[in-house]
């Protein structure tokens, strides 16, 4: 029987092993040379990349039952292809596909290292990173948590000493569990770049999807990075490549215009500017320095503005002036253009002859829309506000303070992105919550984000507050938006601890260089908003008014519970016959009045018992009884209806409700004072709040049930949403009433 010798067992096993190719990519002086030696000791071997000078050193080294093939790449502080080696590392990554990415990291320049990080993200390769001279850090004063910078980035941290050799076997373990897919840390991770990037980085996403076929190798993600960049090369293969590459190329070149024109910079600054956000964003979680000096502009601004005690209350005071001067600057416009819907109201009442067609036209369509188009300057000042606070970069600092305050409560401060972003729409606020990888993260904050009031809720909390609270109406405001932060926050700490149990997973809040705001910038991105408003009022909101006009002007033949006009011609009878003995003009003047105040009042009961017995009036009579305990009528129910469409119908049902057969005279007196003949300042209150939580609108839901993917979590939405409306009106009226305000 024949025995193998030792050299005869060896090399089977080495015939054996599987191989792995990892390629070590990382910055000049970050000792990536140390690592690569420590690595493959005496087992490489040094040539010349295909087609160029530069240097190629690859070496293996044996680790259990694997034979790791190890690529030392051209050290190059970027991925962009500005020069051969960052071509060639680019190259490799992308057409060699190796296994696994080492990016080697000096731990004493952490910001500066971490670019190219952010790189390799973007092109999606797997990555350990070896954190190398972290003993030169720690005798530096620097301390790195790795733990949750391996978090954040979604890949493994070892720290090594290169020159010595320590960290090497824990590096090769790293490779070799993510290999086999058995290391937790490593997921998809992906920079954000803003609304007005991100938007267009879609739009090419879409052209260039049209050729999936040719995809091979690149994510479209990428590639659509690198177009925007102008990176040539990528040009280059998306000419040579793609049968579509005209319509491509054109839409990135209308994307560049569009955000150079927004944002007032080239391209390739404004994404490099926003990846050095994202690190900045980073380094505040993981990075601390007994020696730190801050030397940039926006550092010293953040260590006031982002500072632990002082960031949150200079949060909720800026809002606390947005919403104040949303009210009173807005007020003066507002006043304009209601006098404005007055005299068009009054010029229609004059030319049309009294009939069906003139109630359309007054009670239904001027009513209706002019009662919502009255609010576009407080729309439009808010919207401003927005868009101020993006552009300078305070947007991001707002999400990287709610950050902490939700990390204390135990839900992750990334949801608190597309919560802001539900300040002007709740519609494109959750379709933000695709950047959340984790389901659970993504789930509970879509179903958290209709609690933030959006813009359409707006003209409700103006008009109320404005006719019950007057000089304190941009507090009381600013308080609605308030607790529906609050109530978000709460809501989902609960579903956390309930539904979705689990630990939020990590993520990078970016934090991108402050900057001064052009103001025509600002101004395009606050019409671009408003727009979308004034759409609504000529769409939904024109068309929804003429529904509730006609389902509180029919049925004509009401059998009213009173003979009124045998009322009025009583009064009538009894007012000539006085005014008839009479000779002085002052007590006819006197007797005159009374008698149309009278007879105004005859009418407007029976105006009141017609609309009761409308078809609106049934409705609102059937759902009545669930909403008296809130303070509501029938009217308030009727408008909570039709708020499902859209949320400023809420104000145009209340001027059709409202004012309908009402006086000219009374008209001019504006929906204000309608509406404080019809309700209290404590039902306005409870009002405003079950406004704020109950079920966004119909195009809110539509997006809801799509990113949800679920018709049950989108009805168990509506349900939740309602029913904690319905305990926080009952909370605010009944409270009131027992602490003796008027109901």
């Amino acid at each position: 029987m024949l025995t193998e010798t030792t050299s005869e067992k060896k090399s089977n096993v080495e015939q054996k092993r599987k191989i792995i190719k990892i390629g070590l990519c990382g910055n000049p002086n970050s000792g990536k040379t140390c690592i690569f030696n420590a690595l493959t000791g005496s087992r490489q071997h040094v040539g010349n990349w295909a087609g160029v000078t530069v240097e190629q050193k690859e070496g293996k080294v044996n680790f259990g039952e694997y034979e790791i093939r190890v690529v030392d790449l051209p050290g190059t502080y970027s991925l962009t292809a500005y020069s051969i080696e960052e071509v060639v590392a680019r190259d490799f990554i992308i057409k060699e596909k190796p296994d696994v990415i080492v990016n080697i990291i000096d731990s004493t320049n952490l910001e500066r290292n971490l670019y190219l990080t952010t790189q390799l993200i973007e092109l999606g390769a797997k990555t350990v990173i070896a954190l190398n001279m972290h003993d030169e850090a720690e005798h530096k004063g620097i301390s790195i948590d790795k733990k949750k910078l391996g978090q954040l980035l979604g890949m493994p941290i070892i720290p090594t000493v290169g020159n010595r050799g320590h960290g090497i076997r824990e590096l090769l373990g790293e490779v070799v569990a993510i290999y086999e897919k058995k290391e937790p840390l490593v997921r998809d991770q992906q920079i954000n770049y803003g609304h007005e990037v991100e938007e267009e980085l879609q739009k090419i996403q879409t052209e260039i999807n049209k050729d999936r076929g040719l995809l091979d190798g690149f994510s479209t993600r990428w590639l659509s990075v690198k177009l925007l960049e102008r990176d040539d090369e990528i040009v280059k293969e998306i000419r040579s490549t793609f049968p579509n590459q005209d319509a491509i190329l054109k839409q990135v070149e209308k994307s560049q215009t569009h955000i150079e024109i927004r944002l007032n910079d080239e391209t390739e600054i404004i994404m490099a500017d926003n990846r050095y956000g994202f690190i900045k964003g980073l380094l505040q979680e993981v990075y601390r320095h007994r020696n730190a000096d801050r030397r940039t502009i926006s550092d010293r601004i953040d260590k006031v503005m982002t500072n632990r005690f002082l960031g949150v209350p200079i949060l909720f005071g800026l809002l606390w002036v947005m919403f104040q001067a949303t009210f009173t600057v807005g007020s003066y416009p507002m006043e304009w253009i209601d006098g404005l819907v007055g005299m068009i109201s009054s010029f229609f009442t004059n030319i049309i002859p009294e009939g069906l067609v003139r109630d359309l036209v007054v009670d239904g369509v001027i009513s209706g829309v002019g009662g919502v188009l009255v609010y576009l300057p407080n729309i439009l000042i808010l919207f401003f506000f927005i868009s101020l606070f993006e552009d300078t970069g305070y947007m991001a600092r707002a999400a990287f303070i709610m950050d902490r305050v939700m990390h204390t409560i135990g839900l992750h401060g990334k949801s608190f992105i597309p919560m802001i972003m539900g300040f002007g729409c709740n519609a494109p606020a959750i379709m933000a919550t695709r950047t959340l990888e984790n389901k659970t993260d993504r789930m509970i904050t879509i179903l958290i984000n209709p609690l933030i009031s959006c813009s359409a809720r707006l003209p409700v909390y103006v008009l109320l507050a404005g006719a019950f609270f007057e000089e304190k109406a941009g507090n009381v405001i600013f308080g609605i938006y308030v607790t529906g932060i609050v109530l978000a926050i709460l809501v989902g700490q609960l579903f956390r601890k309930t539904i979705f149990k689990g630990e939020a997973s990590p993520f990078v809040m970016e934090l991108p260089p402050y900057r001064l705001p052009l103001l025509k910038s600002v101004l395009i991105h606050m019409w671009e908003k408003g727009s979308i408003f004034l759409e609504k009022i000529g769409g939904i909101i024109l068309a929804a008014s003429i529904v509730i006009w006609f389902i509180s002007a029919f049925p004509r033949n009401v059998e009213y519970s009173k003979n009124y006009s045998e009322r009025v011609a009583s009064i009538e009878t009894q007012y000539d016959s006085r005014m008839a003995t009479l000779n002085n003009p002052e007590e006819i003047e006197i007797i005159t009045a009374e008698k149309t105040s009278q007879i105004d009042t005859i009418q407007a009961q029976q105006e009141n018992e017609r609309i009761s017995k409308s078809y609106a009036g049934r409705i609102g009579k059937f759902i009545e009884p669930v909403l008296r305990p809130l303070g509501f009528d029938w009217k308030a129910g009727i408008a909570l209806i039709t708020g499902i469409a859209a949320k400023e119908i809420v104000v145009s049902t209340f001027g059709v409700l409202y004012q309908t057969g009402v006086e000219e005279n009374e008209k001019s007196d504006g929906l204000r004072e309608a509406v404080k003949r019809n309700m209290t300042p404590l039902t306005s209150l409870a009002f405003m709040f079950f406004t704020l939580i109950y079920i966004p609108c119909l195009g809110t839901m539509g997006i809801m049930y799509r990113e949800l993917g679920s018709a049950r979590w989108t009805l168990f939405a509506v349900v939740y949403g309602i029913s904690l409306a319905w305990i926080v009106a009952f909370i605010v009226y009944q409270g009131g009433l027992i602490l003796g305000f008027k109901g």
